[in-house]
């Protein structure tokens, strides 16, 4: 168990996607940097591939409730360990588009531009593929951004079944592509390209998940300390309210007070905006960041995700690792549509238990045999901020989320479209299940960055407007979900962070570099 000092240079509370690569970046022999999470290391063991402890039994799921709109509580899908939600991502690390950087008319509205363009963020996505371990294949989505360079490792390649749905699409006028993809799948690497990925923990750390990529290098390089199964309740800031001076936690037992130059909430776009709201004082009433613009705990977005078998009754899909295929002929609008519908990404194989998990209508046996005959996708659009669908934090200190969906139209229309491709290819059955408000693993906005404090919480740094040594480094930034992962653009613009932090910093005091390697951070 690490010792807790009283002060450091840099607090960060979270080690999932957004800390872990701040952390990372920021690490260095000298330097005081402490990571606060409130889950423990998630043990690497049988049930981490077992569909009855992580469909049915939610083993790893937190027992934590929330209130919805309406009052009605629910255990949200989220999960609290080193590496965050990611320990149960897809590990799909995807760019953003040069067009979701802009103004973007949908059927429901305008996905607003973001504060700097998509230029901005380039050097920090080929960064950031790096870091991940991004497989993938340049040049051949059809609508990409101007790259720097070639993905880090080669795309993986898709099994027979899936390299034949390739070949027919193609024939239809459409473009699938290699999924970019975050797993340790190359000569020498740890990856077993097993049916167990999309949804599970990855009990061989092949997976890239914050923990493997970015929270144990950050450990291994030094000045970075990390404590679990610790709570934060609060931030403390100065009398002018202008500046943290604390963080308030449980740890071991005890309710302790940690000083430090900087802090950080990388708690996710949930957690971030209900950290920053309980922190309210009489300088800040209606919470830190929130006088100005009270868009603190707004805009929360979640992504319109409908998962889809499509099954044939006469031919069995022997596919074990499915996602490696992406389509986005319907991500922005053309000749044919006025309107984006979304993205569309081969699903980590299905198989009964997972469905019946929420399927209570069917029987096993059927679904059984379904799975053994089904093709299966991720269909994702976008949903638009709304200031009306928010995160609060209700008198007894539980989590308030109101959402409600949006831009369902076109959401409908992918749906549907797909539908008709795959019945043309000899799938005729379609079995779809639409995403609730239960799952929030794409959470995102609830503090937008911006150049106008009037209307974000942030700067464009991720620095909260009215208090100086203030950062939020995760999903919460985002002014818009747009239609894809938000992996890879959370660990960018925590390197765009960083490069501040250091400025503000400068240069950490020299001290011998201890020898350490990454495995020797990681639980057997």
């Amino acid at each position: 168990m690490s010792e807790l000092k009283n002060n450091y240079d840099i607090v960060i509370i979270g080690a999932g996607v957004g800390g872990g690569a701040l952390a990372n970046a920021l690490a260095a022999p000298g330097r005081e940097i402490l990571m606060i999470e409130r889950g423990p290391r998630l043990p690497r063991e049988k049930d981490n591939w077992s569909v009855d402890a992580v469909f049915h039994r939610k083993k790893y799921a937190t027992k934590e409730e929330w209130r919805d709109r309406d009052g009605k509580l629910f255990n949200p899908s989220t999960y609290y360990y080193v590496g965050g939600n990611s320990k149960f991502f897809g590990a799909a690390t995807v760019r953003f588009r040069k067009e979701d950087f802009e103004d973007l008319q949908h059927e429901a509205g305008v996905a607003p531009a973001w504060p700097v363009g998509y230029d901005t963020f380039e050097p920090y996505y080929a960064r950031a593929e790096r870091l991940m371990g991004t497989h993938g294949e340049a040049g051949v989505d059809p609508i990409e951004p101007p790259r720097s360079g070639p993905m880090p490792y080669p795309a993986i390649g898709h099994e027979p079944e899936i390299a034949w749905f390739e070949r027919k699409l193609r024939q239809k006028g459409l473009r699938p592509f290699p999924l970019p993809i975050a797993i340790d799948y190359h000569d020498g690497g740890a990856c077993a390209r097993c049916r167990t990925c999309d949804g599970f923990a990855c009990k061989i750390g092949a997976k890239g998940d914050a923990e493997v990529r970015l929270v144990n290098p950050a450990l291994a390089k030094g000045g970075v300390t990390l404590i679990t199964e610790a709570f934060v309740h609060r931030l403390v800031t100065d009398p002018s309210g202008g500046r943290v001076t604390a963080v308030e936690l449980d740890y071991q037992g005890e309710r302790r007070t940690v000083s430090a130059d900087i802090f950080v909430s990388s708690a996710g776009a949930i957690n971030s905006s209900a950290l920053l709201l309980r922190s309210a004082n009489d300088k800040h009433p209606r919470g830190l960041g929130n006088n100005t613009s009270d868009q603190l705990g707004r805009n929360y977005m979640a992504h319109n995700n409908t998962a889809m078998m499509a099954i044939s009754p006469f031919k069995k899909n022997r596919v074990t690792f499915q996602k490696s295929m992406a389509i986005n002929d319907f991500y922005l609008a053309n000749s044919e549509r006025p309107y984006p519908l979304g993205n569309i990404q081969g699903l980590g194989k299905l198989q009964a238990g997972m469905l019946t998990a929420n399927a209570k209508w069917a029987p096993e046996w059927a679904m059984g045999l379904f799975a053994e005959r089904s093709v299966d996708w991720w269909l994702m659009s976008e949903d638009l901020p709304d200031p009306e669908n928010r995160v609060s934090v209700d008198p007894d200190g539980r989590i308030r989320l109101s959402y409600t969906s949006n831009n369902l139209k076109s959401h409908g229309e992918l749906v549907k479209v797909w539908s008709k491709v795959m019945r043309s290819l000899g799938y005729p059955l379609i079995i779809t299940q639409k995403m609730d408000i239960k799952v929030s693993m794409h959470q995102c906005g609830t503090a937008r960055f911006g150049k106008d404090p009037a209307t974000s919480v942030l700067d464009t740094n991720c620095k909260v407007w009215d208090v100086d040594n203030l950062y939020v480094v995760d999903a919460s930034f985002l002014p818009s979900s747009t239609g894809f992962n938000p992996s890879l653009t959370i660990v960018a613009q925590a390197l765009r962070t960083a490069e501040h932090i250091e400025r503000e910093l400068g240069e950490p005091m020299a001290v011998p570099v201890p020898l350490a390697r990454v495995a020797d951070t990681v639980p057997a």
